[in-house]
C-alpha cells in the first residue's frame, strides 16, 4: 500500500484537477464550517431548542459539508481511464465525519474544559476527516491500482488535526469574538482549510497504477460522479443555508421571547429597564395606567379582556409620537419612553392620544369604556433614569388621581409628599394583614448546579395601589427611621419560613436577609435575632445576615464588632453590592465576614467587555484568596455563567438565569423542575 514502485507491466499514470471544482469544494468546505460553528454557537445560549438539537444540527452540517467537499473534489480529478465510486461505502463514508464532528463540538460546547480536551477535539476532528477520505478512497472503483507516500499521508493526517485544533480552540476562547460574523467567517474559512487541505494532501500522496490496455486516449469524464455534482452541490448548499437560517431564527425566537410581549407584540418590561438604564443627559416618560381592565376581565371574560388590551396596544402603536418608544410594562400599563425631549412636548403628545379613550372602544359588538391616566415625569443632570421611573410611579400611587384620560405631571409638592404618608401610615397594617411578604430568590453553586440557599426580598402588595416598588417605599421608610421594625419583620418571617420548610421535609435550607444601615449596631438587632432563633428554633447557621458597604464605613469600628459579634453566634455574614461604595478594601482584610457579593453592576457587560470581566475577575480573586465564599448577583445570560464557571471554582451565582424572586408555592414547583434539568437530587 506504501510502496510507490509500479507493478510487472503497469504504467505509472497523471491525472490533472479542474479549478473550478477545486475552488467549488473548498466553498463548501468553508460554507459547511460557518453553518457548523453558528448551529454550535446555540448550544451556550438561551434557546427554543434543546442545546443537544445544536449540537446534533452542526454536527451534521459539518459532516455533510466534509462528505460534499471530498466527493466534489473527487470530481475535479481526472485519469485517462474510466473510474467511477461504489454507492454504499460512498455513503457509508459520511458516518465518520458525522461522528467525528459531534465528539468534537461536544468537547469545546462543555461548560469546563482544559487544553487536552482542546487537543482531543482537534484530534477527533481530523481523524474524522482523515477516516471520511480514505474511506471515500476506498468507495473509488477502477481498473487501476493506487499506492499511498507514507510521508505524505502521515503529514495529510497530521494537517488535517493541527488545523482542527486551532479552529476549534479559537471558536471555544473566543467566543465574546465569536458574535462579530466577520471574526467567526475567518475561523470557518480556518476549518474550511483544514478539510481541503487534507484532501489534497491526501490526493498528492497517492499514485495511480495501470496496465496499457486500460488506458483510454484522453481523460475520463466519469459521467456517474459528474452528473451528481450540480445537485449534491445544489442539495447540500440549500441544507446548509436551512441549518444556517434555522440558527438565525433561534436567535430572532429568543430575542422576541426575552423581550417582547406575547399579547401585544410591544417590547416588554425588561427591554424598558435595558433602555432605561441607559445614561441620557435628559430623558422623560409617560406611563398609561388603565384601571378598569379586571372589571372587564371579571364581565366578560379574559379572553374578551385580551382583545382589550390588544385594541388598546394598536391605538397606542398608531398614535405614538416618532421620539418616543412604546413598551407594554405591566398587565395594565403601558409607558412611552422619550429621550432628550423636554417634559411639555410629551404631555402634549399624550394630550392627544387621551383624546381617543374619551369615546367608548367597539369590540364584538359591545362598548367598552376605559378608565386611564397618563403620568408624566423627567430628568436631567445628575437626576437618575431610577428617578424618573419612581416620579412616574409616584403619581400613579396617589390616593386622589382620578381615572378621565388625565396627563398628569409629577409634582413633587404633591405627590412625594401623599406618597410617603400613605407608606408610612400604612405599614403597621400592612405587616399586620400580610399585604407585605417575602419572595425568594434561589441561589446556585455554579461549577455543580446545586442550590446553595435563597435571598428574601421584600415585596408590598397595597391594598389600594396595587404592587408597590421597593425602590419607593424602602428610601421613604430609611428616611423616616422606620426600616427598622421593617427588618424585624422580615427576619421573623425569614425564620418561620425555614421552620416551615423544616417541616415540609426540606432541612438545612439557608435563608440571606438584608440589614439595613446603622441597624447593624443596634441592640435592637441582636434582639430580634435572638427572639426568632428561640421562637421558630432555628439554628443560626440557616441565616445570612446582608450588610451593605455603606453602614459599614459609617461606624466602622462598631460595625467590625458586631459583625464578629453575630459571628460568634454562629450567623454568617455578607457584604453586599461590594465595588459599589467607597473605602471598602480598607476594611475587607479587617472584617470578620464569611461572603461578598459582587454588584450586578460587574456583571452586565461580561463577558463583552474585557475591561469589566478583566475586574470582575479581579475582585473573584481577591475574595477568594481572603478565603470568603461569592456571590455573583444579576447574572441573566448563559455566557455569563460560562465565564464564571470557566474563571473560578466554587462561585454562587444569583439572578434571573436561573430564577426570579419566588414565593414558596412557586419556589416548590421551581426546585422540582430545576432538580430534573440538572440531575441533582
Amino acid at each position: 500500500m506504501f510502496t510507490l514502485s509500479a507493478p510487472s507491466g503497469y504504467i505509472e499514470l497523471s491525472g490533472n484537477h479542474s479549478l473550478l471544482l477545486v475552488l467549488l469544494s473548498i466553498f463548501i468546505a468553508c460554507l459547511a464550517s460557518y453553518t457548523a460553528l453558528s448551529l454550535n454557537e446555540r448550544v451556550r445560549k438561551n434557546s427554543f431548542f434543546h442545546q443537544s438539537i445544536w449540537l446534533l444540527l452542526s454536527s451534521l452540517s459539518m459532516g455533510f459539508g466534509i462528505w460534499s467537499m471530498h466527493f466534489i473534489g473527487m470530481s475535479a480529478f481526472s485519469m485517462p481511464m474510466e473510474m467511477h465510486f461504489d454507492y454504499g461505502w460512498t455513503f457509508l463514508s459520511i458516518v465518520p465525519a458525522i461522528l467525528a464532528s459531534f465528539l468534537a463540538f461536544y468537547l469545546v460546547s462543555r461548560p469546563r474544559h482544559s487544553l487536552f480536551s482542546f487537543v482531543l477535539a482537534g484530534v477527533t476532528m481530523g481523524i474524522g476527516i482523515a477516516a471520511m477520505h480514505y474511506t471515500g478512497m476506498a468507495a473509488m472503483a477502477t481498473n487501476a491500482i493506487y499506492r499511498y507516500h507514507l510521508g505524505l499521508f502521515i503529514w495529510s493526517i497530521i494537517l488535517a488535526i493541527f488545523v482542527s485544533f486551532i479552529a476549534l480552540y479559537v471558536f471555544s476562547q473566543l467566543k465574546k469574538l465569536m458574535e462579530k460574523w466577520t471574526f467567526k467567517l475567518v475561523t470557518a474559512l480556518l476549518m474550511g482549510v483544514a478539510v481541503s487541505s487534507m484532501h489534497y494532501t491526501g490526493m498528492s500522496a497517492v499514485t495511480f497504477f495501470a496496465l496499457p490496455s486500460a488506458i483510454t486516449g484522453g481523460h475520463a469524464d466519469h459521467a456517474n460522479m459528474n452528473m451528481l455534482i450540480m445537485p449534491v452541490t445544489a442539495g447540500i448548499s440549500f441544507l446548509l443555508v436551512l441549518l444556517l437560517f434555522s440558527s438565525i431564527l433561534d436567535r430572532y425566537i429568543d430575542y422576541r421571547i426575552s423581550y417582547f410581549d406575547g399579547l401585544t407584540r410591544l417590547p416588554n418590561r425588561r427591554l424598558f429597564e435595558k433602555t432605561l438604564n441607559k445614561p441620557a443627559e435628559r430623558c422623560s416618560l409617560a406611563i398609561w395606567h388603565f384601571d378598569n381592565l379586571e372589571q372587564i376581565n371579571q364581565s366578560y371574560g379574559y379572553a374578551f379582556g385580551e382583545q382589550v388590551l390588544q385594541q388598546v396596544a394598536c391605538t397606542l402603536r398608531e398614535a405614538h409620537p416618532g421620539f418616543t418608544d412604546l413598551y407594554r410594562i405591566d398587565e395594565n400599563r403601558f409607558a412611552f419612553l422619550a429621550p432628550a425631549v423636554e417634559p411639555d412636548i410629551l404631555v402634549q403628545a399624550m394630550k392627544t392620544i387621551a383624546l381617543k379613550w374619551k369615546e367608548p372602544i367597539e369590540i364584538e359588538e359591545k362598548w367598552i369604556e376605559l378608565a386611564s391616566v397618563c403620568s408624566v415625569s423627567s430628568v436631567s443632570g445628575t437626576d437618575t433614569t431610577h428617578q424618573l421611573y419612581a416620579e412616574a410611579m409616584a403619581v400613579l400611587e396617589y390616593p386622589l388621581l382620578s381615572y378621565n384620560h388625565d396627563v398628569v405631571l409629577y409634582d413633587p409638592a404633591v405627590h412625594a409628599f401623599s406618597v410617603e404618608q400613605e407608606i408610612l401610615g400604612g405599614l403597621t397594617r400592612a405587616m399586620e394583614k400580610d399585604e407585605l411578604f417575602l419572595v425568594y430568590q434561589p441561589k446556585i453553586m455554579a461549577d455543580t448546579d446545586r442550590l446553595a440557599g435563597f435571598e428574601a426580598l421584600i415585596r408590598w402588595r397595597h391594598s389600594e395601589h396595587g404592587m408597590l416598588s421597593p425602590g419607593i417605599f424602602i428610601p421613604i421608610l430609611e428616611q423616616h427611621h422606620r426600616i427598622n421594625e421593617l427588618t424585624d419583620w422580615v427576619i421573623d418571617r425569614a425564620a418561620r419560613q425555614i421552620a416551615e420548610w423544616e417541616k415540609s421535609g426540606l432541612p438545612n435550607q439557608k435563608i440571606a436577609v438584608n440589614i439595613p444601615g446603622e441597624y447593624v449596631t443596634s441592640p435592637r438587632l441582636k434582639a430580634a435575632l435572638k427572639k426568632a432563633l428561640e421562637r421558630y428554633h432555628v439554628n443560626p447557621k440557616q441565616l445570612e445576615l446582608e450588610i451593605t458597604e455603606t453602614s459599614v464605613v459609617q461606624s466602622a469600628e462598631s460595625a467590625i464588632r458586631a459583625i464578629g459579634s453575630f459571628r460568634d453566634q454562629g450567623f454568617s455574614v455578607a457584604l453586599d453590592d461590594f465595588g459599589t461604595g467607597v473605602s471598602s478594601l480598607s476594611f475587607l482584610r479587617q472584617m470578620p465576614i464569611t461572603t461578598l457579593k459582587i454588584d450586578k453592576s460587574f456583571v452586565d457587560r461580561v463577558p463583552l467587555s474585557e475591561k469589566d470581566s478583566a475586574i470582575l475577575n479581579a475582585i473573584i480573586t481577591l475574595g477568594q484568596s481572603l478565603n470568603l465564599h461569592i456571590v455573583i448577583e444579576g447574572v441573566e445570560k448563559a455566557e455569563q455563567v460560562h465565564f464564571l464557571t470557566e474563571t473560578a471554582r466554587s462561585l454562587i451565582v444569583q439572578g434571573y438565569y436561573y430564577a426570579k424572586p419566588m414565593v414558596p408555592d412557586e419556589l416548590a414547583e421551581w426546585q422540582t423542575r430545576f432538580s430534573t434539568a440538572s440531575g441533582v437530587n
